[in-house]
């Protein structure tokens, strides 16, 4: 593995997408634990662009502008949903410990869903992992299963260091109702904007 990968890794995955902004929602309305929990799930959602990388219908997605065009709108969809969601989960926002905790299957799903239904990660990865792979080589298929393993770990070690962050202020705000909506509202509104950005998005 090269510093330039590692270095090229950091940045992409430190730079606030969908799944950054998912993670730092479940840090301050449901703590830590969620965090966590929230940014294993957007790791494993990039499992199968990794696949799709790996076996080749990346770029059956790259050239099919209707397999490209089907799953971003899935993708503006869910975005969409997420920011309706956001909106109305005021019981998610509530400090006490008489609630039931939204289960961790749950946020795992949705962990997974933002990241799995982003199509602009598969073409990520079919740009970015040839860059370090020697396709003409014997075993560039275990590099490349390597490079993706780093890369979803560097995914895992950033989104949980950016949960753990917001869920460390968390009791500085989640008493206020006044700041928690406002807070809602701006994730709402990240996701808005995400799914906008996704929309308008170009091969």
């Amino acid at each position: 593995m090269s510093i330039a990968f590692l270095v090229t890794t950091i940045v992409v995955v430190a730079t606030p997408g969908t799944g950054v902004i998912y993670t730092l929602s479940a840090a301050l309305t449901r703590g830590t634990r969620a965090s966590l929990v929230a940014a294993f799930g957007c790791t494993l959602g990039i499992v199968p662009h990794m696949v799709a990388t790996i076996t080749g219908l990346a770029a059956l997605l790259h050239t099919s502008a209707v397999a490209f065009q089907a799953l971003k709108y899935l993708g503006v969809a869910y975005l969409l949903y997420l920011a309706w969601a956001t909106l109305r989960d005021s019981e998610g926002v509530a400090v006490t410990t008489e609630r039931a905790p939204r289960s961790a299957f749950r946020v795992v799903v949705s962990g997974v869903l933002v990241n799995l239904l982003n199509p602009k990660l598969t073409i990520f990865f079919l740009a970015f992992l040839p860059q370090f792979v020697d396709a003409g080589q014997p075993g560039s298929v275990p590099r490349m299963l390597g490079l993706s393993g780093v890369f979803m770990l560097v995914t895992f070690v950033v989104f949980a260091g950016y949960g753990i962050f917001a869920a460390a202020v968390r009791d500085h705000v989640v008493g206020r109702p006044r700041v928690m909506a406002w807070l809602r509202r701006i994730f709402a509104g990240s996701f808005v904007g995400l799914g906008a950005t996704l929309a308008f998005a170009q091969r």
